[in-house]
Formats: structure tokens, C-alpha cells, sequence
């Protein structure tokens, strides 16, 4: 190494100028041949965070089990989340997961069942636009006009990514119950 340059920590680890550690100087990033983590949210930081979005997904999918949306795999991803952290959710895990996978092989196990599904993610994203679109109160409303369809594009746009969010997970699921479709099947 020349005079007056200063070395990087990868440099002195033998990681060479091009090594694997970003942001050199600044304690960002890995070190390969350390196996040191520096981070820059604090591991606390990231656990609460983690647990936080867990319990939301908890909260979610509970509330999507009765509303549009994909309920059990929110509950699973959330439970995954807190599995983390707590042995309660590793145990409720496995339950949910085997439910959302019965319910995912169910719900496309024969075509006109899938073209149904395939039906009402269309039909959210459809209600969606005309959610966000129809703003004009019809004379038939017999509440107050601002009880028609509340919460503007918000809502809609919630319904339209509830669709797409439908529309993934039933191509997900066949495509996992059917498999790739094979040459002269």
C-alpha cells in the first residue's frame, strides 16, 4: 500500500480493493472473511419493527377473514413474523399454514372453480375503478351524500390491489396444484 492512502476494513482483512464491504470507512455492510455484521438499524430497532408488522399482519388477516382479501395468508405471514420472537406463534403456525394450503388446493381444484376466482379478483379491481371513478350521488341514495362510497380513491385503490393480490395467489396456486403445463399432456 502506498504512503498517505488509508486502508479499507475489507483491505486489512485480505478482502482486497474490491472486497464485499460497502461504504468503506463508514462500518456499513459485511465482511465475508469476518462473518462481522454491521447494520444500520440496531438489531433492537429491526426485532421491534418485525414484531410490530407481525402483530399488524395478525390484526389484517383477522379482520380479511370476514372482509375481501387474502386472510389466512396474512394470519400465516404474521404468525411467521412472531414465530420469531414467540413460541405460541411457531406453534399456531403449522395449523394456519395447513388450512391456507387445503383452502389454495380446494379453491382450484376444478376449471370452473378457478375461472370463478379468477371472476371476483376481476370484479374487485372493476368495483375498484368504479369506486374511485363515481363520484356523482344517484337520486335513489336514501342516506346522506357523504355515506356513498366513502374514503374516495383510497378505498378504490385498496380493492383494486386486492384483486391483483387475488389474482397472483390463484395464479400461484394453480400453477403449484396443476403444475407446469407439459408438451402433449
Amino acid at each position: 500500500m502506498e504512503a498517505g492512502t488509508r486502508a479499507t476494513s475489507s483491505q486489512v482483512s485480505g478482502g482486497g480493493p474490491s472486497g464485499t464491504h460497502s461504504g468503506a470507512g463508514r462500518g456499513v455492510g459485511a465482511d465475508s472473511e469476518t462473518g462481522e455484521h454491521r447494520r444500520l438499524i440496531p438489531l433492537w430497532v429491526r426485532a421491534r419493527l418485525l414484531e410490530f408488522v407481525g402483530w399488524l399482519l395478525l390484526v389484517i388477516g383477522a379482520a380479511a377473514l370476514v372482509l375481501p382479501g387474502p386472510g389466512l395468508l396474512m394470519l400465516a405471514a404474521g404468525l411467521a413474523l412472531l414465530g420469531l420472537r414467540y413460541a405460541w406463534a411457531r406453534r399456531m403456525m403449522e395449523p394456519v399454514k395447513l388450512k391456507a394450503i387445503r383452502g389454495a388446493v380446494h379453491g382450484v381444484r376444478t376449471p370452473p372453480r378457478i375461472a370463478l376466482s379468477a371472476l371476483g379478483g376481476l370484479a374487485l379491481i372493476a368495483w375498484g375503478i368504479t369506486w374511485g371513478l363515481w363520484r356523482d350521488v344517484p337520486s335513489w341514495w336514501p342516506l346522506d351524500d357523504a355515506w356513498w362510497l366513502p374514503g374516495g380513491w383510497t378505498t378504490a385503490v385498496t380493492l383494486m390491489l386486492s384483486g391483483l393480490l387475488a389474482l397472483g395467489l390463484l395464479s400461484y396456486s394453480v400453477h403449484r396444484v396443476h403444475g407446469s403445463p407439459r408438451p402433449g399432456r
